[in-house]
This record gives C-alpha cells, sequence and structure tokens, in this order.
C-alpha cells in the first residue's frame, strides 16, 4: 500500500470514530514518516524497511508485525501491544516506547540508543547485540529476556527487573542501578561495569522539609 492510501485510509477511520484497520497490509518500504497512526491495527502487517521516523503509533496495536530493518527513529509507540514483534535490526534510536508490551519481540541487533523504554515489558524478549546505550530503562520488565552482547553502556536500569535474564557478554559500563534493580542469581552488576545510584537518607530530608516547613527557607537562600 502507497503512503497516499493509507493516509486516506486512516482520514476515512478517523471521520468514522474508528481506529485505523491495517492488520496484515503490506506496508514494506512504504515512506509512513510523521503520519498520525496512534491506536492503528496493525497486527501481522509486513513493515519490512519501512520509515517510520516521527510517526506517532501510541498505543498501536502491531502484535507479530514485521519491522525488519525498519528506520524507526524518534517514533511513538508509548503503550503500544508489540508481543512476537520482529524488530531485528530496526533503528529506534530516540523512540518512545514508555509502556509498550514487547514481550517474546525479536530485537536482535536494533538501536535503540538513548531510546526510553521505561516500564515497558520485555520479558523472554531477544535483546541479543542490541545498542542500548543510554537507554532509560527504568522499571522495565527483562524477566528472562536474552542480553547477550548488548551495549547497555550508561543505561538507567534504576527499579528494573533482570531475573533470569541473559547478559553474557553484556557491556554494562556506568550503566546504574538501585536497591530495586533485580538481578538474576549470582550476578555481580558492579563487576560488570554498573554504578549504583545511592538514595538520600530518608531522616536526612525529612529534617530539611522540616525546616523549610517551619522558617519558610534555608539557611542558603535567607536575604
Amino acid at each position: 500500500m502507497e503512503r497516499e492510501a493509507v493516509i486516506e485510509l486512516v482520514q476515512a477511520a478517523r471521520e468514522r470514530i474508528q481506529r485505523p484497520d491495517l492488520r496484515r497490509t503490506d506496508l514494506s518500504q512504504t515512506d509512513l514518516s510523521g503520519l498520525d497512526l496512534s491506536e492503528a491495527k496493525l497486527t501481522e502487517a509486513d513493515l519490512f524497511q519501512a520509515n517510520l521516523s516521527n510517526a506517532d503509533l501510541h498505543r498501536a496495536e502491531m502484535v507479530f508485525a514485521n519491522l525488519i530493518d525498519a528506520i524507526l527513529r524518534s517514533v511513538n509507540l508509548g503503550g503500544a501491544n508489540m508481543v512476537f514483534t520482529n524488530l531485528r535490526l530496526a533503528d529506534l534510536q530516540g523512540a518512545n516506547l514508555a509502556g509498550a508490551n514487547l514481550s517474546a519481540a525479536d530485537l536482535f541487533g536494533a538501536n535503540l540508543n538513548q531510546a526510553d523504554l521505561h516500564s515497558a515489558n520485555l520479558s523472554e524478549a531477544n535483546l541479543s547485540e542490541v545498542n542500548l546505550r543510554d537507554a532509560n530503562l527504568r522499571g522495565a520488565n527483562l524477566s528472562e529476556a536474552t542480553l547477550m552482547e548488548a551495549d547497555l553502556r550508561g543505561a538507567d536500569l534504576r527499579d528494573a527487573r533482570l531475573w533470569e535474564a541473559n547478559l553474557a557478554g553484556a557491556n554494562l559500563a556506568k550503566a546504574i542501578f538501585n536497591s530495586k534493580t533485580e538481578w538474576g542469581q549470582g550476578f555481580n552488576p558492579t563487576s560488570a561495569g554498573a554504578v549504583r545510584k545511592w538514595r538520600p537518607f530518608r531522616f536526612v530530608t525529612d529534617v530539611v522539609e522540616t525546616f523549610v516547613q517551619e522558617k519558610g527557607s534555608t539557611r542558603f537562600n535567607q536575604s
């Protein structure tokens, strides 16, 4: 399907107050950059090498979709359902995947540099050789995910779950984690280069807050 036909289909669906239905549609190598495809039905759609850069796919249904080698730079996939989606070698640099369901998805070799995966579900996903450098994985579920040879340098892993995740050969240099990060049994994140982010002592925070409430300011900002 050509770009113009997709635009017409989407516009017609919006006028009827319906979700655009592109299930099982051949959109391979189609330029869909910048389009509003939010909440679109794209289950089993073929998006091989499609250009979806800067497109809005917020809460789209993309189960079993084929996105091999697709261009998805800065795409909005927040809350999208991407269970079993094939994203091998896809370019997702700077993409928003916050809250997306990528359970059992195949992201082998994908570029997720600086991507936002906050609270995303990546359980049992294939993330081998993925570039997750400086990615936001805070609160993400990576349980039983395969992260062999993955680049996690500088990634935010605070509150993330990595129970039973395969991190063989993964680069965790300067990745940050906290006391709520769940690692596999016997895995030592600091030995792999990760850095623990310490939280200020609670009693110190309470003392400061009480002082400000009583005095209206701190000694640092009094005139």
